[in-house]
């Protein structure tokens, strides 16, 4: 389940993932692309429906928050991933759009401290380290559904 604010590249990452062709698609509602669970950026961004991700992270094996290199904060608490009681992995998107390397070392530090074990530095743009991400998965026994 991909969790993170509007526009920092869960659906972008979805499609990459796949090997599709990418295109701006605004999530409105939860979907289901494969096997991942995409959610709104709403969801994060209103302390009000984060029961709606807990409900929706029932049906997930992973939790996997998803942090823009671009941005200047992060919506993550500390801890954050304690509430679902599932394992969880960052993802930086945007590293080819980030202004210095700092920039996507405060995004991998902030996802550290949301609770994520492992944190991959991926551009759905450009590819880099999507591969890393899937090999990760298949190393959890997805069999991956592009």
């Amino acid at each position: 389940m991909l969790v993170g604010r509007t526009s920092c590249g869960k659906t972008s990452f979805c499609q990459a993932m796949r090997g599709q062709e990418l295109r701006y698609q605004k999530t409105q509602t939860v979907q289901v692309v494969g096997s991942a669970i995409d959610t709104p950026g709403e969801y994060i961004e209103n302390r009000s429906l984060y029961r709606a991700l807990v409900v929706t992270a029932a049906d997930a094996d992973l939790i996997v928050l998803v942090q823009s290199a671009t941005d200047e904060q992060s919506v993550f608490a500390p801890g954050f991933v304690s509430m679902f009681q599932k394992p969880a992995i960052g993802l930086v998107t945007k590293v080819d759009l980030a202004p210095d390397t700092a920039c996507r070392e405060r995004a991998a530090q902030w996802l550290g401290l949301a609770g994520c074990g492992q944190v991959f530095m991926v551009s759905n743009l450009s590819g880099e380290g999507v591969r890393e991400v899937l090999a990760y998965l298949e190393g959890l026994g997805w069999e991956g559904d592009r």
